[in-house]
């Protein structure tokens, strides 16, 4: 069964509930507005779907209530979420992840320590490619 993806907006919600903990939908809110105080913030509304979409795909999940306001827990950790987002990348290249270490190779976005350790790491997985 495929893993549910996450937006960027919906990402950047996921990254405060991590960084929090739990939150309101309200703290949310201001917690976006504040990481781009150039921007229109969101509206309450437009956070809500987000939040409730999240629970729906199972990324949160309510812990309670304080007042008038649900609080709202990750399910899921960062690393996690990151390594399906990987997973999907990887997908749209047949699961071969040449182009995208020759992308980053030619963005200067992998140095030659990246690829050791990346070896490293690959020795020591014992993992192969097998044969097509």
């Amino acid at each position: 069964m495929p893993q549910p993806q996450l937006s960027k907006l919906e990402f950047q919600v996921m990254e405060l509930l991590w960084a929090s903990k739990e939150a309101s939908i309200r703290e949310v809110q201001e917690a976006l507005a504040k990481r781009a105080p150039t921007k229109r913030p969101h509206a309450y509304t437009t956070v809500q779907t987000l939040v409730y979409r999240l629970e729906e795909k199972g990324f949160v999940r309510r812990m309670g209530k304080v007042g008038n306001f649900h609080v709202f827990a990750p399910v899921i950790t960062r690393d996690r979420a990151q390594k399906c987002l990987l997973d999907n990348l990887l997908g749209f290249f047949g699961g071969r992840g040449k182009l995208v270490m020759s992308h980053l190779i030619e963005a200067g976005e992998l140095t030659l320590d990246d690829v050791r350790e990346a070896e490293d790491l690959l020795k020591s997985s014992g993992k192969r490619r097998k044969p097509q």
